[in-house]
């Protein structure tokens, strides 16, 4: 009843549910969980009985817990990070505080009809995991405990991306800052939710996930419910413009200070002179103004969060484990899949929204400079901030003899870091001028570089299984996964310390992964062939972008 009666879920379930959009995505999602569960099928024999191996239906429910999680993990901000900063954003967030609803009820609203979808996605496919139950080698309450532990995930994520939407004005910031929570969240609970002992298992999933769910859901809760309750962000006429220097006078922890290294690096002093004769006058304004038009609260997070987290990765991924050194790399991948798109995702849309597109396209400025410039300011903003993350890696060649004695390994790790930044701008730019809204600029952005560098990782995961029967040998496996930056960073032969060995002794055996093997019999490492493609695809992107600019440019000239 008391669903019925919230006006906010009703409207927001109306216009989401009732989207042409959400009956295609819930078909394709489905359709795709079948095939999968049709290829992975066992193959039936001459006499019609099935040979199922005994780990057939494990590893399919594996697939199945898995891919769903990261679902979840991924999609609960997408829906839920732009709850309160879309109305923000629209200019209605104080007719919203103002009408007769509490706090509470605008807050349950909010999230249920962000994560509704979500869970219609996820039990849409419980027909499906009953299929592998039938496979055999499972149990039904393993079934029953995964999709508690995917419900109380979406819950607890898509809380958090709310709180986080509360807390800043934009989607983008609230989205990247989101993204930042949830997945060291989401890594834990995979961990302990996925451990080889089954008592573990148990244990973290029926008697540490509620309550801890339960206290984050009530904390959470009533900081937000305050935070609605008492806002200190409305009744400004200033257009969203933050002063930076008032900013800083409350700020807590990191500070930008335009004036000092590395901070000039990324956010330069605002000029005060006239710009010199050939000065790109779009690139200054993003440098200088644009992109920190809104305060730094969301960059100094970003910083403060990500440099906290690189810790324990660093202890445990370079100084403890020396060969693990490609996945502190990964985590710095990760790091810019994230906040790449942040600063690029809105260069145009944000300019559309803003009702400036077509003064900008009636300069004198080609279409080709402005681009460039676009490019150019959002590239560099995220390349200074993900290269900070890379001083552990320095510390720990430096430090380490068993890094030291490979220094080549160092520089293919900082060129696959900086064509990932190259890449993760150029597909927002791309997004952003293909989309008319910045929220949709970054969904689409997140979703093209999953689809680049996550989802050749789970395709070679999941076809390793049936190699022997698809006659796939590693090479070509390898090869599926050219445009990852993860799969590069991992192809980067390292040195294979184990437990006992003598520390900074002569070692001469190393991992080396295979390599991707082309139909032409010849084989390339796989971060070789990631560096020489990547450059390629994010010049295609960045033309995209340009061809779609120029587009408008040219409307532009006729109606003018």
């Amino acid at each position: 009843m008391w669903m019925r009666e919230n006006p906010v879920l009703n409207r927001e379930l109306l216009t989401t549910l009732r989207s042409p959009r959400s009956f295609v995505l819930q078909f394709v999602y489905v359709a795709a969980l079948g095939a999968l569960v049709y290829f992975y099928w066992p193959a039936g024999v001459d006499d019609g009985s099935r040979m199922v191996g005994p780990g057939v239906a494990k590893r399919l429910y594996d697939i199945f817990f898995l891919g769903q999680f990261c679902l979840v993990a991924l999609l609960a901000p997408t829906f839920a990070a732009g709850s309160i900063t879309g109305e923000k954003e629209r200019k209605t967030y104080e007719m919203l505080l103002v009408s007769p609803l509490r706090p509470h009820t605008i807050l349950i609203g909010k999230l249920l009809s962000s994560l509704s979808y979500l869970v219609i996605l996820i039990l849409s496919s419980l027909p499906l995991m009953i299929l592998c139950y039938l496979l055999g080698g499972l149990l039904l309450s393993e079934i029953a405990r995964s999709y508690i532990v995917l419900v109380l995930a979406a819950g607890t994520f898509g809380l958090l991306s709310v709180a986080c939407s509360s807390g800043f004005g934009r989607t983008s910031s609230a989205l990247v800052v989101s993204y930042l929570v949830v997945l060291p969240l989401a890594a834990i609970c995979v961990a302990l939710t996925r451990a080889d002992d089954p008592s573990t298992r148990d244990f973290a999933s029926v008697a540490i996930l509620p309550p801890v769910c339960l206290m984050i859901w009530t904390v959470v809760g009533i900081v937000v419910n305050n935070r609605l309750l008492r806002p200190s962000d409305v009744g400004g006429q200033g257009g969203g413009v933050v002063d930076e220097e008032e900013e800083m006078k409350y700020a807590i922890g990191v500070v930008i200070d335009r004036d000092a290294f590395p901070d000039r690096l990324f956010a330069p002093a605002k000029r005060n002179d006239l710009m010199p004769d050939g000065t790109n006058p779009v690139l200054d304004k993003e440098l200088r103004s644009e992109i920190f038009s809104q305060g730094t609260l969301m960059l100094r997070v970003v910083i403060q969060v990500s440099m906290l987290l690189s810790i324990p990765l660093m202890a445990g991924l370079l100084f403890l484990r020396s060969d693990l050194a490609a996945y502190y790399v990964a985590y710095v991948l990760t790091f810019n899949l994230l906040v790449g798109p942040v600063f690029s995702a809105g260069s145009i849309t944000q300019e559309r929204e803003r009702q400036t597109l077509a003064l900008l396209l009636t300069t004198l400025l080609t279409p080709g400079r402005i681009v460039l410039a676009k490019l150019t300011a959002a590239m560099r903003v995220s390349t200074v901030l993900t290269f900070l993350l890379t001083e552990q890696i320095l510390l720990a060649y430096i430090m380490l003899p068993e890094l030291r004695g490979r220094p080549w390994t160092l520089i293919v790790f900082l060129l696959i870091i900086a064509a990932t930044c190259l890449t993760t701008s150029s597909v927002g730019l791309m997004c952003s001028a293909l989309s008319r809204r910045t929220s949709t600029a970054m969904v689409l952005s997140y979703l093209t570089l999953l689809i680049l560098f996550v989802l050749p990782l789970g395709v070679r995961w999941y076809l390793q299984g049936v190699s022997e029967e698809y006659d796939l040998s590693p090479g070509r496996l390898a090869l599926i996964t050219v445009t990852s930056p993860y799969a590069a960073a991992t192809s980067v032969p390292m040195h294979a310390y184990r437990p006992g060995d003598a520390w900074g002794g002569d070692r001469t055996d190393f991992v080396t992964p295979p390599p991707a093997a082309f139909p032409g019999g010849w084989s390339v490492p796989v971060w070789l062939v990631f560096l020489v493609a990547c450059p390629v695809l994010a010049a295609a992107f960045t033309g995209v972008a340009w061809i779609a600019f120029l587009w408008r440019w040219w409307k532009a000239g006729d109606g003018a």
